[in-house]
């Protein structure tokens, strides 16, 4: 079974501490259409936050 993932799209934002609602509600919402979404705190940068956009 192969279970690669696409990276659809990559944008750096500002981190807000309620980002991880947005990302749990279109991950809930959104997993029919095999999408997925993640977030990650920037390694250089910890005010910003990476969110990604994965075809699965």
């Amino acid at each position: 079974m192969d279970s690669k993932m696409e990276v659809l799209s990559t944008v750096k934002i500002r981190y807000t501490a309620d980002l991880y609602k947005i990302v749990d509600a279109l991950n809930r919402s959104l997993k029919e259409n095999d999408l997925m979404f993640g977030l990650a705190l920037d390694k250089e940068d910890q005010n910003k936050a990476v969110f990604t956009i994965y075809r699965t």
